[in-house]
């Protein structure tokens, strides 16, 4: 269960070098904060870190942010970044409902890691998957909108492929055994506990 609440969690994130504290500032032009012109590639819903992390490490010719909704969870990401330095990666406080305000025709691709899945009927457009969050998506991917997800919710995967074929998403790649598919991957935090209970883990990667 997520911590919503650590004393001093919101001051202690903007003192990390790899928070945006004011990312409005940047919309449309965060090459000039990376000072490159690489692929920027998002992950909403970043959790405390481990997937974005690593996959700026891992490549490091893509710029990489992180959107986490909860001041204590993203503050878990930044204790795991003292002593480091990682040039091609930022992460954001803020909530991805006003994403739009953020970006704008600059995102290569979005990763949607076990997202919440908002079962009740009444919450859908809360969904990061549902068609509400596929149009704001329009206005801040570059140029081919590519989506990658992952979950160990059934039922939220199979509204997720409904919903991306609807808008005329065309699938790539999809698992729903992630692991046992042995498809190159990074894992999250979530997504470690959920293996070692024996879950499977559905993955779909799309784009138009």
């Amino acid at each position: 269960m997520r911590l919503k609440n650590i004393k001093g969690a919101k001051e202690k994130i903007q003192k990390s070098p790899y928070i945006i504290t004011n990312p409005e500032q940047y919309k449309g032009s965060y090459k000039s904060l990376f000072g490159n012109n690489n692929p920027i590639n998002l992950e909403i819903g970043m959790g405390k870190g481990d997937f974005i992390i690593e996959m700026a490490q891992k490549y490091p010719n893509i710029n990489f942010i992180g959107i986490e909704k909860f001041d204590s969870v993203i503050l878990r990401a930044t204790q795991k970044l003292e002593n480091t330095k990682i040039n091609n990666l930022k992460l954001i406080r803020f909530d991805a409902t006003e994403i739009e305000e953020i970006f704008d025709k600059e995102i290569s691709t979005i990763y949607l890691n076990f997202s919440d899945p908002w079962p009740k009927n009444r919450h859908e457009d809360r969904r990061l998957t549902s068609q509400k969050f596929l149009k704001r998506y329009d206005n801040i991917f570059k140029t081919k909108h590519h989506i990658i997800q992952k979950t160990d919710n059934r039922h939220l995967f199979e509204y997720s492929l409904k919903s991306f074929t609807d808008y005329n998403y065309k699938i790539k790649t999809i698992s729903l055994d992630l692991h046992q598919d042995k498809i190159d991957n990074t894992e999250t935090e979530y997504e470690k506990r959920f293996v070692s209970l024996g879950y499977p883990i559905y993955m779909v990667e799309v784009e138009k």
